[in-house]
């Protein structure tokens, strides 16, 4: 009964991500509670367009990994706006991004790219780490190169970051192709901003054959850095992000700005067509809009960024309440290998918004 009632919860949330590109976001926020594992015979059980469905039947196990990247989208977000007005929260806890996304606002330019990104990297990792048949690691990193330092060879497992491109691009996408409207180009374009910010945030990593102060031989290899930096430039793309237009051309849709002496966006702007909504005010309604609000967030008394009272109560003003919290502190490395800490109690005021 327990695997029968599993299977159904997964065909639903799958169902739920593939009907719309606004739904795809209430997916992501249920992936946290699936298993490591996703039945090979789901496929037939889910409503998919023909590109997805064809994508899934061939790479289930790759589904997996689609999870893995929801999850770190998931986390990404919350952390690049923990401080913010819209926080990655809504008033229903089963869609992390929320209806709000519904509207083409900054927030839904940022929840997209994050996600295709977060997809992009979970994929690229698992084929680098061999959990993934259908790749390794990149192929085309052999032979000799040369940098700053010198000549080096290329080894090691290079992280084959065009083939994670190529699976976000080719499954997250195919919904948005098939739907060829406003939005949907939208989409297409935070999507590969996504996509193309990971590939941006590479490293080169080497070792050292031989003697270590003369290093007669160097094997080099490139993997991604860590997802936190492709999370801080989206969130700064986010900040800068380009309002834009749809204009209807005699062979596909462009997107312009709606400023004529602005310049084009680039591919990694982020790009929307509407203003956001107001956070500010709690909303259950079931139109387009539902928040939390900033009402019961803890706010930062003497900040005086979006984090402030001032800021992120929206002029409410706030509450102050003397909280005792324990924490771990005084954490010392011992040999080896733990890490011991003690935990520490304090007393302080926290700042809540009214």
């Amino acid at each position: 009964i327990r695997s029968y009632f599993k299977l159904k919860v997964i065909l639903n949330l799958y169902l739920i991500l593939f009907t719309s590109y606004t739904i795809f976001h209430r997916f992501i926020g249920k992936l946290q509670a699936l298993s490591s594992t996703i039945e090979p015979h789901i496929c037939e059980q889910i409503s998919l367009v023909p590109a997805q469905k064809n994508y899934c039947d061939n790479h289930p196990k790759i589904m997996v990994r689609v999870r893995d990247g929801a999850q770190t989208a998931i986390s990404e977000c919350q952390f690049q706006f923990k401080n913010d007005r819209w926080n990655c929260s809504t008033a229903d806890k089963r869609q992390v991004f929320g209806k709000v996304l519904q509207r083409g606002s900054r927030e839904a330019a940022f929840a997209h790219a994050i996600t295709s990104a977060a997809v992009t990297y979970e994929v690229t990792r698992a084929c680098s780490r061999g959990h993934l048949i259908e790749c390794s690691c990149d192929g085309r990193k052999r032979g000799s190169s040369k940098d700053n330092t010198g000549k080096f060879e290329w080894g090691g497992c290079s992280d084959d970051v065009q083939f994670g491109m190529s699976v976000a691009e080719e499954f997250i996408d195919a919904n948005e192709i098939a739907q060829h409207d406003g939005r949907a180009i939208m989409n297409l374009h935070n999507n590969r901003a996504g996509r193309k910010t990971v590939k941006a945030f590479k490293k080169r990593k080497c070792k050292c054959h031989g003697a270590t102060d003369t290093c007669p031989l160097r094997t080099c290899w490139e993997e991604l850095d860590e997802f936190r930096l492709t999370g801080n430039y989206l969130k700064r793309k986010y900040d800068g992000a380009v309002r834009v237009t749809v204009r209807q051309g005699s062979r596909e849709m462009t997107l312009h700005t709606t400023v004529s002496s602005h310049k084009p966006p680039t591919k990694r702007d982020l790009v929307y067509l509407e203003d956001s909504p107001n956070y500010c005010i709690r909303s259950e309604a079931t139109g387009i809009f539902r928040s939390l609000g900033t009402s019961g967030r803890e706010c930062n008394l003497t900040s005086k960024g979006i984090d402030g009272c001032a800021l992120l109560c929206c002029g409410r003003g706030h509450d102050t309440s003397r909280v005792t919290r324990t924490r771990k502190c005084n954490c010392r490395f011992h040999f080896c290998c733990e890490i011991r800490c003690k935990l520490c109690t304090e007393t302080l005021d926290v700042y809540t918004c009214k």
